[in-house]
C-alpha cells in the first residue's frame, strides 16, 4: 500500500506536469512532445509564436503563426489548416512516427501535414523562428539553417523577409502570397500575388486569372511599376536562371521589421515593427490603388499620366485613339486603347522617340537578352519589323542588356518621380513632327552654333560693363579657391528634371532643396539658393568653404557646388530620411524613433558640435541649428547641415556681436534674439532645445501649456522642479530605460539654461551623455514664461512677445 508521502509527492508531479503542458515558453518541439490548443511556441526572440486561434467572431480554429505586438492584436502570417478548420478546441500537433509534422483533430484525423518526406526521421525538431518562419529540423543540431520543412515555402496571406515567391522550373512548383477570403476566413481568397514567369517575369496582383494591378519587371534595382520602394530598409532579390525565378526581400535595418501583407479587398500593405518595443505602424499601401495603377487603364499603345490625382491617358506618339470606337474617349474610357497613325514599313527609315520616367509595358510577351548592349537593342529593333519598343534591361552602372517589345504596348504609366527610358519604334515622319531631324545636319548646326556663340561670347566680355566683368571674375576665383568639384548649371537643371516641384525635398530661409539623379544613378541633394533671399555671394562662400574643409560622420558632406550667372548652389550628398523635423512632426513616422534610436541622434548632434566647436581646424559656430537642419541617413544616423549662418573664431575668442541677428525663433538663446551675442554656447542652447523636442515628441514653437502659459522649455523645467521628469516623454518612449532618460533630460535642461555662463560646454555634454561626468542641477531655462510671471524682462522681444512661432530662418537688421 503507497504511503501518504509517497501519495503527496506523485500528486504534485502531475500538477507539475499539467502545468508544463499548457504553459509552453520554448522556442521548438521534439518528436515526444506536442501542443494542445491553449499552448504555443514563441521564438527565442519573443517576437513571433505558433498556436491556435479564430479570426474574428469567428469560432473555427486554426494553427497559426503571428507576429506579438505591444497592441494587443498580434498580426497572423501564416496558416497551416486555412482550408480544413477545427470545430472545437481540441486540435493537437505533434510528430507522427516517421517525423512528419501533423495536425490532428478530435477523432485523430489529420487536418494537415508538414508531408517532408518517407522517410524517417526519429529525432525531428520543430521551431518557430522570430521571422515567423516554422521550420523542421533535424534534431542533432537543431540550429542548422538546412531544414527539412520550412512554413515559407508555403506563403499564405503575408510576405516575410527570407520568404520566396516564383517558380522552380525543375519540379514545376509555384510559390506565391494569396489573401484570405474575409477576415474571418483564412481560406484562400481572390487576391494573389505572384510572378509571371511569361516572356521577362514580372511581379502581378491577381484577382482569379485576370491581372488587377502589374509591379512590372526586375531592373536591377526594383520592379518598375514600384520605382518608390524604400531600399534603404530593405533589400530586394531577384534570382532568374535556367533553374528557378524568384523575388525574395532581407532587412538591412535589424531594428525594424517589415511585411507585405495582401488583405481580402485585394489592396496590399506594408505592415511595419520596431524591434525594440514591437510597436506595429502600417505605413504603406502598395497596390490596387485604381485609376493609373489599375492594369491597362488607359488600353493597349496609350500612356496613363497623374495630374492632380486624376489619370489621364494619351496616345503615345505616332498613335490615335482606337477608330472602332470613336466615342470611348470622349467618354473617358480608354480601355479600348490607340493604334498606329500610320503603319510601319519594315525598313531602316523608323527611327525611336525617348519617353522618361516610365513604368515599362507588359513584358509577357517580350524578348530579352542579359548580353546586348543598348546600341545593339536598337540596332535589333530597328531589323526587327515586329519590334515596338526596346529599354535597358538593367539600369544599374548605367544600363545594360536589351529588352525588346512586339506589336502592341500595354499599361505604361508616367511617374514624376523614378522611372525609366523606353524607347519608341516610329515612322521617320513622326521623327520629323517631332523635330528630330537629320542627325548630319543636326551636328552640322550644332557646330556652326557652337562657333557662332564663341564669337560673340568673346566679343561681349570684351565691351562688357566693368563692374559685370568683376563678378565674373569674383565667380571664377572662387572656383580656383574652393577644392571642390564645380557642377554644370545644365547637369543639375537635368538631374531635377528642371528643378520640378515633384522633386522639392524642402525650402529654407535661403533657398529650396530638390532630389537629384545623375545620369549614372548618384542621388543628390541640390540646395538652390534664392535670389530673393538675403545670402548673398559671401554667405554662399562661407558656407562652400567652411563645409568644404569639415569630414565629420555627424556632418553632412559636401559634394560640389556650381556657380553660374546668377545661380548659386550647393550639392550634397543625399539623405533619404530627410530630416529630423520630418519624424518630429509626424506621428507616425515619430514611431520608427524608439529610444536607442532617439539617443543615437542626442549624442550623433553631440559629437558633431564638439567637432565644430573644438576639433576642426576652425572653432565654427553654426547659429541655425534646428531639426529641420539635422538630417538622417538611411540607419537613421545624424547629420548636421545648413551652414549659411555659420561663423568662425580665430584663436581663443569666444564671443561676438551682430547687428544682422538670423536664425530661428525657438532654438535661439536669449542673449542672440535679444542683443546679437552669440558664442559657442548658443550653439549649445539650440541643442538643448532638439533634445528636448526629441524627448517629448513636440516642437518649441507649437507647444503651448494654456494653464500657466508655458513653452516647452518651461513646461520640461516646471515637471523637473516638481519631481516629474518622466511626464515629459512622448508617450511612445514609456517603457526605456528610466537612469538614461532623465539623465538626457537634465543635459537638455543644463543646456537652455538663461545664462550662457551656466550652460555646459559640448565637450561636458558628451562626458555627461555618457555617464562618465556627474551632472550639477539646471537652473531656470531662457524664455520661461508663466502666468503672470516673465523669467527677466530682457528675455522677450519686442512689445512683450515672448517668441516666434515662425518655422523659416529669419533675419532681423537693427539701426547701427
Amino acid at each position: 500500500m503507497m504511503g501518504m508521502d509517497n501519495l503527496r509527492t506523485l500528486v504534485i508531479w502531475f500538477f507539475l506536469v499539467s502545468c508544463m503542458r499548457t504553459t509552453t515558453s520554448s522556442d521548438s518541439l521534439g518528436m515526444a512532445q506536442y501542443i494542445r490548443d491553449g499552448e504555443s511556441l514563441v521564438s527565442a526572440g519573443g517576437s513571433s509564436e505558433l498556436g491556435f486561434f479564430s479570426p474574428g467572431t469567428s469560432t473555427s480554429r486554426y494553427l497559426g503563426v503571428w507576429y506579438r505586438d505591444t497592441s494587443g492584436n498580434p498580426t497572423v502570417v501564416w496558416v497551416a489548416n486555412r482550408e480544413r478548420p477545427l470545430h472545437n478546441k481540441s486540435g493537437v500537433l505533434q510528430f507522427n512516427k516517421m517525423g512528419i509534422l501533423q495536425l490532428l483533430d478530435e477523432t485523430n484525423n489529420t487536418v494537415w501535414s508538414s508531408n517532408i518526406s518517407s522517410k524517417s526521421w526519429s529525432n525531428s525538431i520543430a521551431r518557430i523562428l522570430d521571422s515567423g518562419n516554422l521550420v523542421v529540423t533535424n534534431g542533432k543540431n537543431i540550429y542548422n539553417s538546412s531544414f527539412l520543412w520550412q512554413s515559407f515555402d508555403y506563403p499564405c496571406d503575408t510576405l516575410m523577409p527570407g520568404m520566396k515567391i516564383g517558380w522552380n522550373f525543375v519540379t514545376g512548383q509555384e510559390k506565391y502570397v494569396s489573401s484570405w477570403k474575409s477576415e474571418e476566413d483564412p481560406a484562400v481568397g481572390e487576391y494573389t500575388i505572384k510572378i509571371d514567369p511569361r516572356g521577362y517575369p514580372q511581379i502581378m496582383v491577381m484577382k482569379g486569372s485576370l491581372i488587377s494591378f502589374r509591379g512590372g519587371s526586375w531592373n536591377g534595382l526594383y520592379f518598375t511599376g514600384s520605382p518608390s520602394q524604400n531600399t534603404q530598409t530593405f533589400r530586394s532579390n531577384f534570382v532568374l536562371n535556367g533553374k528557378e525565378v524568384y523575388y525574395e526581400f532581407e532587412m538591412l535595418d535589424t531594428s525594424i521589421f517589415t511585411v507585405l501583407k495582401e488583405y481580402p479587398s485585394g489592396n496590399g500593405q506594408y505592415l511595419v515593427w520596431t524591434s525594440q518595443t514591437r510597436n506595429k505602424v502600417q505605413v504603406t499601401q502598395v497596390a490596387n490603388q485604381g485609376g493609373c495603377e489599375r492594369y491597362a487603364y488607359c488600353g493597349s499603345n496609350a500612356i496613363c499620366i497623374v495630374d492632380s490625382n486624376v489619370a489621364i491617358c494619351k496616345c503615345l506618339k505616332g498613335y490615335i485613339p482606337n477608330p472602332k470606337f470613336p466615342k470611348s474617349q470622349n467618354m473617358s474610357y480608354w480601355s479600348n486603347g490607340c493604334e498606329r497613325k500610320v503603319a510601319l514599313d519594315c525598313n531602316n527609315t523608323n527611327g525611336f522617340l525617348r519617353y522618361t520616367g516610365i513604368k515599362l509595358p507588359d513584358t509577357s510577351s517580350s524578348w530579352y537578352s542579359e548580353t546586348m548592349n543598348l546600341q545593339e537593342c536598337q540596332k535589333f529593333c530597328l531589323k526587327n519589323c515586329s519590334c515596338s519598343a526596346y529599354s535597358s534591361l538593367d539600369i544599374r552602372n548605367g544600363g545594360s542588356g536589351c529588352l525588346i517589345w512586339f506589336h502592341n504596348l500595354t499599361d505604361i504609366i508616367q511617374f514624376t518621380q523614378g522611372g525609366q527610358d523606353l524607347y519608341l519604334k516610329v515612322p521617320s515622319s513622326e521623327l520629323a513632327a517631332n523635330g528630330h531631324g537629320n542627325i548630319k545636319q543636326k551636328k552640322v548646326g550644332i557646330a556652326v552654333g557652337v562657333i557662332i556663340f564663341g564669337l560673340i561670347t568673346c566679343v561681349s566680355i570684351m565691351i562688357i560693363h566693368p563692374g559685370t566683368r568683376k563678378i565674373i571674375y569674383r565667380e571664377k576665383q572662387m572656383q580656383e579657391d574652393i577644392d571642390l568639384p564645380a557642377f554644370n548649371f545644365s547637369v543639375l537643371a537635368k538631374a531635377t528634371e528642371k528643378f520640378s516641384s515633384s522633386n522639392k525635398l524642402g525650402e529654407g530661409g535661403f533657398g529650396e532643396v530638390y532630389k537629384g539623379t545623375l545620369t549614372d544613378g548618384q542621388e543628390l541633394a541640390i540646395k538652390r539658393l534664392s535670389k530673393k533671399s538675403g545670402q548673398g555671394l559671401e554667405e554662399f562662400k562661407t558656407e562652400v568653404a567652411l563645409i568644404a574643409k569639415l569630414q565629420h560622420r555627424n556632418l553632412v558632406k559636401l559634394l560640389g557646388f556650381c556657380i553660374q550667372g546668377v545661380e548659386k548652389i550647393l550639392v550634397y550628398e543625399y539623405m533619404p530620411n530627410k530630416s529630423l523635423d520630418y519624424f518630429i512632426s509626424d506621428e507616425i513616422r515619430r514611431k520608427l524613433l524608439d529610444w536607442p534610436k532617439r539617443f543615437n541622434i542626442i549624442s550623433g548632434i553631440a559629437r558633431g558640435l564638439l567637432y565644430l566647436h573644438q576639433d576642426s581646424r576652425l572653432r565654427i559656430i553654426h547659429r541655425d541649428l534646428k531639426t529641420s537642419n539635422i538630417l538622417l541617413d538611411a540607419n537613421l544616423n545624424p547629420k548636421i547641415s545648413d551652414f549659411g549662418l555659420a561663423r568662425t573664431f580665430l584663436g581663443d575668442q569666444v564671443e561676438a556681436n551682430t547687428n544682422r541677428i538670423a536664425g530661428t525663433y525657438g532654438y535661439m538663446p536669449p542673449e542672440y534674439a535679444v542683443h546679437g551675442q552669440f558664442s559657442m554656447k548658443s550653439d549649445v542652447f539650440s541643442y538643448g532645445v532638439i533634445v528636448l523636442e526629441l524627448l517629448s515628441g513636440k516642437k518649441n514653437r507649437e507647444f503651448s501649456d494654456p494653464e500657466n502659459y508655458l513653452n516647452l522649455l518651461g513646461h520640461a523645467w516646471r515637471l523637473w522642479t516638481d519631481d516629474r521628469p518622466l511626464e515629459l516623454l512622448d508617450e511612445l518612449l514609456k517603457g526605456c530605460t528610466h537612469s538614461e532618460v532623465i539623465r538626457c533630460i537634465q543635459v537638455g535642461l543644463l543646456c537652455v539654461q538663461q545664462r550662457p555662463e551656466d550652460r555646459p560646454d559640448m565637450l561636458s555634454v558628451v562626458l555627461m551623455l555618457n555617464g562618465e561626468k556627474l551632472l550639477p542641477k539646471p537652473k531656470v531655462p531662457g524664455f520661461y514664461i508663466e502666468r503672470g510671471v516673465t523669467i527677466e524682462a530682457d528675455t522677450v522681444l519686442g512689445n512683450g512677445t515672448p517668441f516666434s512661432a515662425n518655422e523659416i530662418s529669419m533675419t532681423l537688421l537693427n539701426a547701427r
